[in-house]
């Protein structure tokens, strides 16, 4: 299959490609490099610099002609989009109507989504499934559901076959060690203490302590990125043979809190990694786990790199490597 992977270039995606590839897909990787890294890309694949924001990229991609597209190219950071809402506003919605119209002229109509657990806001019952009523609590979160509302109008005007997967936590990295490349600024956990780890950043803070949990730190559901690399290329199959959509949570069932994932990356790293409790951030639920039973029965799919281990051990060998940091 000839498959198009806008933001090919990032972290998750670059996970995707290897994936794809794997399998024995055609890969064309289309990015920006706004956050993307060169450092990400696989020779053997062709690469397109462009922008999600101008349609005339995306029509001059396209033109080449894909039998589908993965649309990895949404900003994710929750903090930074309840204090700059039109970022994500311009970005995630505006950027991904661009990718739609632009792929339906086209002729292309098998679509992969990577969006997120926050559409379902505050849990009301967990874990949760897809059922589970969607009340976002971010701005993210609020874009990602737009946009699979956007999807589902597009399957019943433009007959779009889509998938769009509900991602937990993303974490870790290639178990090969291959893929390496750093996300640019991160702000997720895993990769916030790693930085401080290998002292980039003096310490970690952690965003509140007292919410109703065993340790008073949020709970999260953490998925493996490779896992959703196979759960991605799984989806791409069953939507392009099967002729119809479906959305699914990706996750473990499981959660850790922010504290016991300081404590387990300490105990792995060997590092003390300095961490200060401060006041909450907007947005952020007590608790999120995911039930993934209809990914499992629909596609077959189950992790296999999830476990806290391998999830930390796999970070710090890349962080490792990248900043050639002995043992």
């Amino acid at each position: 299959m000839k498959v198009l992977v806008i933001g090919g270039a990032g972290y998750i995606g670059s996970h995707v490609v290897k994936e794809l590839m794997m399998k024995r897909h055609e890969v064309t990787v289309f990015d920006n490099l706004s956050s993307g890294l060169v450092q990400n890309l696989f020779p053997k694949n062709d690469f397109i610099v462009g922008n999600i924001l101008h349609p005339e990229d995306l029509d001059e991609a396209f033109a080449q002609g894909f039998d589908a597209f993965i649309h990895l190219a949404a900003f994710k950071a929750a903090g930074e989009s309840m204090v700059i809402p039109e970022k994500y506003s311009i970005n995630n919605i505006n950027g991904t109507i661009n990718i739609l119209n632009s792929a339906i002229a086209h002729g292309c109509k098998n679509m992969v989504f990577s969006s997120s657990a926050a559409v379902f806001g505050e849990p009301q019952y967990l874990p949760i499934d897809e059922k589970h009523p969607k009340n976002p609590e971010n701005y993210y979160g609020f874009t990602k559901l737009k946009i699979e509302e956007f999807m589902g109008w597009y399957e019943k005007l433009k007959g779009l076959h889509f998938a769009a997967l509900r991602y937990f936590n993303a974490a870790g990295y290639d178990p090969e060690g291959i893929l390496y490349g750093l996300e640019r600024n991160p702000a997720n956990l895993l990769p916030v203490m790693m930085e401080v780890a290998v002292g980039k950043r003096k310490k970690i803070d952690i965003f509140g302590n007292d919410y109703k949990t065993r340790d008073g730190t949020c709970i999260r559901d953490y998925i493996h990125v490779t896992d959703l690399a196979t759960a991605h290329v799984l989806a791409l199959e069953y939507i392009t043979g099967k002729k119809k959509s479906l959305t699914l949570n990706l996750g473990t069932g499981t959660g850790i809190t922010v504290t016991e994932m300081l404590e387990a990356t300490r105990r792995i790293t060997g590092r003390e990694i300095p961490a200060e409790y401060v006041g909450r951030r907007a947005g952020d639920p007590a608790q999120l786990t995911a039930s993934s039973e209809l990914a499992r029965t629909t596609l077959g799919w189950a992790p296999q790199y999830s476990d806290v281990n391998t999830l930390i051990k796999s970070t710090w060998n890349a962080y490792k490597k990248y900043f050639n940091v002995a043992d």
